[in-house]
């Protein structure tokens, strides 16, 4: 059985498909979730993480159906394990706390699917029979656990630049997303958006400093998840 590099960037992870699917998880989700307390806290907690987790089961060689299993199922197990107590921050960072929790759902999908295989044909013919994450990553560039570094500091970049663009000037974020994020030139920044190259650079220099505030924040609200 073939599996996707861990590398493999997932380009569609923004369409309308990708969110109106994001959406019906969400308020999937939420139906398990209402006789809890504070379910507005979990609400903000899907939409915080739900990129995060399927980007990564993504990435890991699941299937799409299959990455929004895991979705589910990591948030609903951090539901659990927060009613009861179960996250202990002394023990851990909370990014490490959820890399586990996605790394045992993404497992618990690929012996699913064997299991599923498994039905139709031969076990002597099932390839990575019992196959698991760790198991996939040895023979790909990255580890599971660089992936999910990369895609959490994917996920924060994304999350400050959400926050960015709702307090900036419109066009100055559209310079700065031309400029530095696609890392066009500045001529053809000119051209496209009929501005100055003055223009160019005030507007790196004042979103550069928004975003770098922004996420120190993000960072700082991390470290607070941690605390006891």
């Amino acid at each position: 059985m073939q599996h996707p590099p861990l590398h493999q960037s997932n380009s569609d992870i923004d369409s309308p498909i990708i969110y109106e699917h994001a959406e019906s998880t969400r308020k999937s989700l939420i139906a398990k979730l209402d006789n809890w307390e504070d379910q507005q806290t979990w609400n903000d907690f899907y939409r915080t993480y739900w990129r995060l987790i399927f980007s990564v089961a993504h990435n890991a060689g699941l299937r799409d159906d299959e990455a929004w299993d895991v979705v589910q199922e990591t948030i609903l197990a951090i539901a659990k394990q927060s009613r009861k107590n179960q996250y202990d921050p002394q023990q851990g960072s909370f990014k490490s706390w959820l890399l586990n929790l996605t790394r045992w759902r993404i497992n618990d999908q690929f012996r699913k699917r064997n299991k599923d295989t498994a039905m139709f044909i031969a076990s002597d013919d099932l390839e990575d029979n019992g196959a698991t994450v760790e198991q996939i990553a040895d023979d790909k560039t990255q580890s599971f656990e660089q992936l999910w570094e990369n895609e959490w500091n994917q996920h924060r970049l994304k999350a400050a630049l959400e926050r960015v663009k709702a307090q900036v000037n419109p066009k100055q974020f559209q310079i700065f997303d031309y400029y530095v994020l696609r890392n066009w030139d500045v001529a053809k920044v000119r051209r496209q958006l009929g501005v100055s190259t003055a223009q160019i650079y005030l507007a790196k220099h004042r979103i550069k400093q928004v975003l770098e505030k922004e996420l120190r924040y993000l960072a700082k609200q991390e470290e607070q998840n941690e605390k006891p």
